[in-house]
């Protein structure tokens, strides 16, 4: 039987509430009162005007590295509550601040897009932050699939494989669990299966997708393909989601060699081989190639290397070495 593209549902999950659904921003706004400082961008505060209107205090996070970002608000938050109402960038920003400041504030994350960093604990640190400091986990979530899967088709499509990336290596690392699993192979197939709809994306399911993609690598971890995207992102200039878009049909190929059983299980739940399945959801964004995307060619070796340090390739073993990151990323180029 065919499972239904999106639901709604209000889900406790020990010190976390996620709400999801269509109408949700609206519907949910009073879970965060009227003493929090909003962190949002023009087009996040554009998908929902009304919590701006509520927040006690505006910031808007500007484009570059959260680390930064983070540095540069904290002087300027002194909320218990931090509201996200945005991407990425503006989730993990908010987290960041909130680690920085201890127990003092709690994180609530609206996502605009199909990111997923509302569903995670991970992000950087904020400059001059000891590394050891615990990171934050939003304790509220409100998925509404108008805002999260909101963006125009080609930044959709970059978006939604970033999410399934997600689905993809949660599956794989030692952290992987019987749980985390099923949760990343139901969102594999409701990711790739929102885009056979003809004239637009399966929206809603994109955004349940996302979150249980979410939910599965918070759970589990990434490995080779974050790796590559992330320091994509840091050291050559280029968006989070284009990164993931374009390297994916790449990365599926090697962690096909390493682990092709699993592979295999996330083949049957899209429907064919994945890497070639990545790759037509690659070519609606309309930018397949990094030199396309603005990348210099010059630029793979330092990423390159950088990559080689991450302590996260452990998590996909065998770990790629920097001849095997290079050669990814050529084949990318």
């Amino acid at each position: 039987m065919p499972r239904p593209a999106s639901s709604s549902f209000r889900w406790q999950d020990g010190e976390r509430l996620v709400v999801f659904g269509r109408g949700a921003v609206t519907e949910s706004a009073g879970e965060l009162g009227r003493e929090f400082a909003l962190f949002s961008t023009e087009r996040g505060l554009a998908t929902a005007p009304h919590i701006g209107e509520h927040a006690a205090a505006v910031h808007m996070v500007r484009p570059g590295r959260v680390d930064e970002i983070a540095a540069e608000l904290l002087d300027e938050v002194d909320a218990e509550l931090v509201v996200a109402l945005g991407g990425g960038r503006v989730i993990d920003t908010a987290k960041s601040v909130a680690a920085a400041r201890g127990n003092a504030t709690r994180v609530a994350a609206i996502p605009t897009t199909l990111s997923a960093a509302e569903m995670t604990g991970v992000h950087r640190h904020a400059t001059g932050v000891a590394p050891e400091t615990p990171r934050v986990r939003p304790a509220l979530v409100i998925n509404d699939p108008e805002l999260s899967a909101s963006q125009s088709v080609p930044e959709l499509a970059a978006s939604a494989l970033n999410a399934l990336s997600h689905a993809a290596e949660a599956p794989l690392t030692p952290l992987a669990n019987s749980v985390s699993t099923l949760a990343a192979l139901d969102a594999a197939r409701r990711i790739v299966d929102a885009f056979e709809t003809a004239a637009d994306p399966d929206r809603g399911a994109l955004a349940l997708g996302a979150l249980l993609a979410g939910y599965s690598i918070d759970s589990a971890g990434y490995g080779l393909h974050h790796v590559l995207s992330q320091t994509l992102v840091r050291h050559a200039g280029i968006g989070h989601g284009p990164a993931n878009a374009i390297m994916l049909p790449h990365t599926l190929r090697a962690l096909a060699g390493r682990f092709p059983a699993e592979s295999a299980r996330l083949g049957e739940a899209v429907g064919g081989e994945p890497s070639p399945v990545a790759a037509r959801i690659t070519a609606l964004t309309g930018t397949t190639r990094l030199r396309d995307a603005g990348v210099e060619h010059e630029a793979l070796g330092l990423c390159s290397q950088e990559a080689a340090k991450r302590p996260e390739l452990w998590l996909t073993p065998p770990p790629a070495g920097e001849a095997e990151l290079l050669a990814l990323y050529e084949a990318a180029w």
